[in-house]
């Protein structure tokens, strides 16, 4: 009976997912995509200083250690052969910054992240003066206050405006992406000044770190990064894909730090893990996929045609829109950023990259501020009682409001409350914030696109939700596709590393990819209905702003 099992299995493909607050591995059967086994372990974030965020880059390694080790002795419970894995694919947080001594392995300052979403209190972030507004994809990781005076120094290096940045590296000039957070770190680590100056410091986001220790460390470790995640550095041009030696100056970082950019689907190295670990059983398989985890996302959807788009709900969302070989530059406020490059030979695609705010946040805020629900699967529940907000609006603008309004003065409303309303209708109300949201950044992508979407795919925690899902069908008025494999993110990235040259055990032909099966939303109110609601919609917003001034916004103070 096991050796029928092997005999169907194809070829099998891991995906280290190392995100904010766990490291997953993951490996799927590269014939048919379905996910075969994982193992996940949560990981901790430090918060040494108000607006500081920090992990330590030897508990993240250690983590994808022991996550690999329990996969490969989960596939042996299941009798799986797991000499049946031909390649590792790599999905990372981005631009979370790290540091290291190439001679010893040894990090040589914390990896510098950034600060997760806001409470109510939190501080709004600040624009320096002289600059554009912050881009859409910053707007759910806010102010990192240790790095927000290396902002404003650099801003006054620029003449006019920040175009000087933008227009390299489809970025606004913030404490968001990891240039600022490396010249912070050179210029307050002692530790990584000497380094530098002798020569032994190596430069990574995640992926770099991790490649690098995986495939051999001090012992030849292959120092390299994607095209994805190098374009979320504020130091990559995104038009020759490579380093630019004009921003680098700018920054005042040496480029001898740098890692190689690579494509996302290549052979970068083997791994050579430790003998002192069990996991020494994966030795050898090659490392030929990395992906920044939001373009990881959109491989996983299968986003590969221009004008194609997904949405990721989780703590906030985030919005890409494959806008093909062209870069796209966003007069609404989004992001210009690489999507993908499929192969060494293969052309590069870039997207437009938006993001909400408070989605899931909203959901906790309910549950741990109010407490009318008590975990946040009960908001589902609650919502499905009453069908309707019955009038009602939420805007979730706890620390001001972002895409594509920029409005730092206004605050959270609920609006249009009568005696009948009760939490059944605030909780739908809520829902329907975050589908409201998602239409605002959808419509600025489709300004800017100017291709109207024909549906959107979707996935993330929240995409459970299937009130909050029929919701989105009906505010956009488009269908909404959900793929039945949540795992999207670790898909993507096993996706490229089997499909990569000298592996090839998985094939990114449209038509060799129908095994993953979809749930389809399709709205089910008409289009003047949608449109009243999201008129609305606008005129509560309208309602949220002015509450504070400028100084108070900017301070956090209400």
């Amino acid at each position: 009976m096991a050796a029928a099992k092997k005999a169907v299995l194809g070829p099998l493909v891991g995906a280290v997912d190392q995100g904010t607050s766990s490291t997953r591995f993951l490996v799927f059967n590269s014939k048919t995509a379905e996910l075969l086994s994982h193992h996940q372990v949560e990981i901790k974030q430090e918060f040494p200083k108000e607006g500081w965020v920090e992990q330590d880059p030897k508990e993240i390694l250690q983590s994808v250690y022991e996550c690999i080790e329990k996969t490969c002795e989960k596939l042996g419970e299941l009798n799986i052969d797991i000499s049946n894995i031909k390649a590792i694919g790599v999905s990372n947080q981005r631009e979370t910054t790290v540091v290291w001594d190439k001679l010893t392995g040894e990090p040589l300052y914390n990896a510098v992240a950034a600060p997760v979403s806001p409470g109510p209190s939190d501080p709004v972030a600040v624009v320096p003066s002289g600059s554009s507004v912050p881009a859409a994809g910053t707007s759910s990781v806010w102010l990192d206050l240790r790095t927000q005076s290396t902002v404003e120094t650099l801003s006054k290096r620029i003449p006019g405006n920040n175009n000087f940045v933008k227009s390299k590296t489809g970025l606004p000039l913030s404490t968001y992406f990891s240039a600022v957070k490396l010249r912070w770190l050179l210029d307050n680590v002692g530790q990584v000044q000497k380094a530098v100056e002798e020569d032994r410091a190596l430069f990574g986001t995640i992926d770099a770190w991790l490649i690098w220790s995986l495939t051999g460390g001090p012992n030849g470790g292959v120092h390299c990064t994607d095209v994805t995640n190098a374009s979320r550095t504020m130091l990559f041009n995104i038009h020759s894909l490579e380093w630019d030696n004009e921003l680098c100056k700018f920054f005042e970082i040496p480029m001898k730090i740098l890692p190689n950019v690579r494509s996302s689907s290549e052979i970068y190295g083997l791994m050579k893990i430790s003998h002192s670990l069990k996991a020494g059983a994966l030795e050898g398989v090659p490392i030929s996929g990395c992906l920044g985890d939001q373009s990881a996302a959109l491989v996983g959807q299968m986003c590969f045609q221009d004008g194609q788009a997904k949405n990721t709900y989780g703590t906030g969302c985030f919005l890409l829109c494959n806008t093909g070989r062209k870069c796209v530059f966003s007069e609404h406020g989004l992001l210009t950023t690489v999507a993908y490059k499929l192969g060494r030979d293969k052309p590069v695609y870039y997207a437009l990259e938006g993001s909400v705010a408070i989605a899931g946040a909203v959901i906790r805020w309910l549950r741990d501020n109010l407490g009318i629900i008590k975990s946040s699967e009960e908001i589902e529940k609650l919502a499905k009682e009453v069908g309707t907000s019955y009038g009602c609006y939420f805007v979730p603008a706890f620390s001001g409001l972002y895409a594509p309004y920029w409005e730092p003065s206004a605050r959270g409303i609920i609006c249009g409350l009568t005696q009948f309303t009760n939490k059944c209708h605030i909780a739908f109300a809520a829902l329907e914030a975050v589908c409201f949201q998602t239409r605002e950044i959808l419509d600025a992508m489709n300004r800017d696109c100017g291709i109207p979407l024909s549906h959107l795919q979707v996935d993330g925690g929240m995409t459970s939700n299937k009130i909050l899902m029929q919701l989105q069908a009906d505010i956009l008025y488009i269908p909404v596709v959900k793929p039945s494999m949540p795992e999207t993110t670790a898909l993507g990235a096993a996706m490229a590393a089997g499909a990569a040259e000298g592996v090839g055990v998985w094939s990114l032909e449209p038509d060799d990819l129908s095994a993953v099966t979809m749930e389809r939303f399709e709205p089910q109110i008409n289009a003047e209905e949608s449109g009243i609601r999201y008129s609305t919609w606008k005129k509560a917003v309208m309602k949220s702003m002015g509450w504070v001034t400028t100084q108070s916004a900017e301070s956090g103070v209400p």
